[in-house]
């Protein structure tokens, strides 16, 4: 089913391209690597330990559809927007941190104990908003070009819910809520591969390298219209306190390249 959903996004995005490109709209490509931080239900959610450990690694492939060389669309449109598609692949350790772990009883035992990864594969398409026009950037070796970026992502994604004190699913080793069924599963947790939807905005800059590169700071907010990206989604209607879905914040770094 994924090799099917990829094909068909593949041609929708490839047919434009190969339309545009006829029409004089040039191309960027590039990778962009770096850190990524999931927010989602494991940990005391206002812990710096909680934010900064619960990370992980994401690189992806990035294609910019370029208009400023175009003679048929808007003069402002064309300077200063682009439109950025990416396929990109994450993986996210996570465990619980925060003041839930630190007594000494079974319940903070469990908590300490549970394991948690969250894979994806990223496909998206975002409108891109250059503030200096785009020409002015072009033309200006060692210059840079802040820029805000919005759109949507389809991804799949794998996650796997473990616990050290052994296999989840009885009193002995999980943790009490996610012992509750939930949103249709048996539990609070959930090891699964399925299809999401979610928003992405991306905030960052570009500097000029020279004539046919750039490279780039990329920041991106992503939020997923799902609670079980990262294996974990307690009864919302019991537990007030995971009534959040799942997120994350990227920061990387990349390299453009002009094809044309």
């Amino acid at each position: 089913m994924i090799k099917l959903k990829s094909i068909a996004f593949f041609l929708l995005i490839g047919l434009p391209f190969n339309s545009f490109s006829q029409a004089g709209i040039a191309h960027e490509v590039g990778l962009v690597a770096g850190t990524v931080q999931f927010r989602s239900d494991y940990g005391q959610s206002d812990n710096s330990e909680t934010n900064f450990k619960n990370n992980g690694f994401q690189i992806g492939l990035v294609d910019y559809m370029n208009f400023s060389y175009t003679d048929y669309v808007n003069d402002y449109f064309k300077e200063h927007f682009k439109i950025r598609n990416e396929f990109s692949y994450s993986k996210s350790s996570l465990q619980h941190y925060g003041k839930w772990i630190e007594k000494n009883t079974l319940p903070a035992q469990q908590l300490k104990a549970m394991r948690g990864t969250t894979e994806l594969i990223n496909l998206g398409t975002q409108l891109e908003f250059s503030f200096i026009h785009i020409h002015d950037y072009e033309n200006t070796i060692g210059s840079f070009n802040p820029y805000i970026a919005i759109g949507p992502q389809v991804s799949y994604y794998t996650a796997t819910a473990t616990s050290e004190l052994g296999e989840l699913g009885n009193p002995l080793t999980t943790y009490p809520k996610y012992l509750v069924p939930s949103d249709g599963r048996p539990h609070g947790y959930s090891n699964e591969s399925k299809a999401v939807f979610s928003a992405a905005l991306n905030l960052g800059t570009r500097y000029r390298l020279n004539t046919m590169s750039d490279l780039v700071l990329d920041i991106r907010a992503q939020y997923f219209f799902s609670d079980w990206v990262d294996g974990l989604n307690p009864n919302k209607d019991i537990y007030k306190e995971n009534s959040k879905n799942d997120a994350l914040l990227f920061v990387g770094l990349g390299y453009l390249f002009y094809l044309e």
